[in-house]
């Protein structure tokens, strides 16, 4: 079996001081999704197709927090301005995926369905096919190991343009690694 397109995503979600270390277990911490880009891909050279960039707007965390605002740019006003419902959101973005598979640097996935859980949406709309790309660039000699989104392009000699902590840029860094990796002969494999 071949894949001819790979969907090449990251999430921003709501967070706090030190929420992270906390696994976001405070009273009413919920990760919730505020930002998905993603860069849609040919599955052979990873060459870039086409991108997808929207906001969305929480429904249990807002207005978002300082931090939060600090951490990625994205401020409360321009979510109310340009936000849409997770449920919306996360239609469009398996319309642009095309029932491909789709892959991040990490278990996004996992944070995908938190929010699918958390809005009642569960048998509403399936998780395609999922790749955490963090196993497939080991076995390329990258150790994934303390690195975000933003730092793989980076750890392969593609320099990172954009904010760190913007989805889409963080997708594009993770795309120009995938194409780097291409071009020494990688190639990802269909789930079995």
């Amino acid at each position: 079996m071949r894949l001819a397109l790979i969907t090449v995503f990251d999430l921003e979600f709501t967070a706090w001081e030190c929420s992270m270390a906390r696994h976001w277990l405070s009273p009413g911490e919920f990760k919730e999704v505020v930002q998905i880009g993603a860069v849609k891909l040919d599955a052979d050279s990873f060459a870039p197709i086409a991108e997808f960039d929207l906001l969305v707007r929480p429904r249990v965390n807002f207005p978002l927090g300082p931090y939060f605002e600090k951490l990625t740019g994205i401020t409360s006003s321009l979510v109310a301005r340009q936000g849409m419902d997770f449920a919306a959101a996360f239609a469009l973005f398996l319309e642009f995926a095309e029932g491909g598979p789709i892959a991040s640097f990490g278990r996004d996935d996992r944070v995908l369905d938190e929010n699918i859980r958390l809005y009642g949406m569960t048998g509403a709309l399936d998780l395609p096919v999922f790749y955490d790309l963090r196993g497939w660039f080991a076995v390329q000699g990258v150790d994934p190991r303390g690195m975000h989104s933003c730092d793989i392009g980076p750890a392969v000699g593609i320099p990172f343009e954009g904010r760190t902590h913007n989805a889409l840029d963080d997708a594009r860094s993770i795309a120009g690694a995938m194409a780097k990796m291409a071009k020494r002969g990688a190639r990802l494999r269909p789930a079995a």
